[in-house]
C-alpha cells in the first residue's frame, strides 16, 4: 500500500540529501502516517482509516463526515477504501 493519507492525500515527497561538500544524493521525506480507528456516527460503525498528523487535525476541525465526504469529493479516497470494522 502507497504511503498515502485518506483525509488530505498527502504524498511522499522526493528532495535531496545535501552533504558537507553540498553533495546532494535523492532521498524521500515520508508523510507521518497512523492507522486510526474513528466511531462512524451517521453509519454507527468503527472504521480504520490511514491518516495523516494534519489528516488527523481537519478531523477534529471539521468532523469526520465532513472530511470523509471532502476526501471522497477530490478523489483522496474512496467508499469501498474505507475498511470497517465489525
Amino acid at each position: 500500500m502507497s504511503k498515502i493519507c485518506q483525509i488530505t492525500g498527502k504524498t511522499a515527497m522526493v528532495g535531496n540529501n545535501v552533504s558537507k561538500s553540498k553533495r546532494r544524493t535523492k532521498r524521500t521525506f515520508d508523510v507521518n502516517l497512523f492507522y486510526k480507528k474513528f466511531y462512524y456516527v451517521e453509519q454507527e460503525c468503527w472504521i480504520n482509516l490511514r491518516v495523516s498528523a494534519a489528516g488527523l487535525r481537519y478531523i477534529n476541525k471539521v468532523g469526520l463526515d465532513a472530511a470523509l465526504n471532502n476526501a471522497v469529493a477530490k478523489g483522496y479516497c474512496d467508499w469501498k477504501d474505507i475498511k470497517v470494522i465489525g
